[in-house]
């Protein structure tokens, strides 16, 4: 959901505008041809499913799932085209549901699953929804407005140890401890700019770096309050239920946390052997279930991180369905 710069912007209706990340590598990678079925777990903008649609032209078709209200609304809209002629169908859902919603749209098996991890930069521009330091609003960071906890919740409320270990787990912020009591010490923290500042105060500032210290806070605080790990733990098995042989799985990762449970759930399905101790053999034979189509992940261009700074941290893997 990330932009990027490999396309032209695309006007929104709303007024603001979405670029997809490494979106030719996700064309190439999922083999995207005419006829094409395929299912975008998280439209965010549009981007991606937009170049999929074009790709699989003339009869090729796309189910696209986003837990964000305000996603669904925008690409109705803005591929209002699509969704009328039935090449495009759009269901609010959070991506662990991505099995029970094919099965619900007759839509499986398919060619291609597109799992794009990051935040929109609708998402990140809207100060109300409470993801960005830079501009002030009210702490919230829900995908889902209508789920309940929220990051006011959490910061407000958490005990400062789970605070702490919450920071360290989610956010790789070896400073946790310091923040957190800084956190418990200032309460109540209402507002995105409060939080941002009382990290600041915690761990300072170091002069000429542009990374802001509360960004790994943020980013904890985003993935503890939608569960983020553990639908991803979750949707990758169910990816695997939906695809043809033949068809592949694409998913862009934008921290290390996603990185890591995307490499090594792919890995372990492309296994024809597993080590097990208590075996007699100290391992046994497995029917693998899928072909790494790349061992190491893409990343986007110089050029593309140029024009496009959000893309840098963006990491592409591709699995194949065997």
């Amino acid at each position: 959901m990330s932009p990027s710069t490999s396309d032209p912007i695309v006007p929104d209706p709303e007024g603001a505008a979405h670029i997809p990340v490494l979106v030719d590598e996700i064309l190439t990678g999922l083999n995207v041809r005419p006829g094409a079925t395929m299912i975008d777990g998280t439209l965010g903008g549009g981007g991606h499913t937009e170049r999929i649609l074009q790709a699989s032209a003339p009869d090729g078709r796309v189910l696209g799932l986003d837990a964000d209200p305000a996603a669904i609304r925008r690409v109705s809209q803005r591929l209002a085209q699509y969704v009328t002629t039935k090449r495009l169908i759009v269901v609010q859902s959070r991506f662990d549901q991505i099995q029970a919603v094919a099965e619900a749209h007759h839509f499986m098996p398919v060619d291609g699953i597109l799992l794009d991890l990051g935040l929109s930069s609708f998402q990140l521009e809207t100060p109300e929804r409470g993801f960005s330091f830079v501009r002030s609003g009210p702490l919230d960071m829900r995908f889902d407005p209508s789920q309940e906890i929220s990051a006011a919740d959490i910061v407000n409320t958490w005990p400062e140890h789970e605070l702490a270990n919450l920071l360290y787990q989610y956010g790789e912020e070896h400073r946790s401890r310091r923040i957190a009591r800084f956190i418990v010490a200032n309460r109540p923290i209402n507002s995105t700019e409060e939080l941002a500042r009382v990290v600041e105060q915690a761990v300072g500032r170091q002069r000429g770096r542009r990374i802001h210290p509360a960004t790994k806070t943020f980013q904890a605080l985003r993935i503890a309050v939608n569960d983020e790990l553990g639908q991803l733990e979750r949707t990758l098995p169910q990816c695997l239920n939906l695809l043809k042989q033949g068809g592949r799985l694409a998913v862009i990762s934008f921290h290390s946390l996603e990185d890591r449970i995307v490499k090594q759930w792919m890995r372990r399905e492309a296994q024809s052997y597993v080590p097990d101790p208590t075996h007699p053999m100290g391992g046994r034979q497995r029917t693998p279930t899928l072909r790494l189509i790349t061992r190491s992940p893409i990343t986007p261009s110089d050029e593309e991180v140029e024009r496009n700074p959000r893309s840098r941290s963006a990491k592409l893997r591709i699995a194949e369905r065997i």
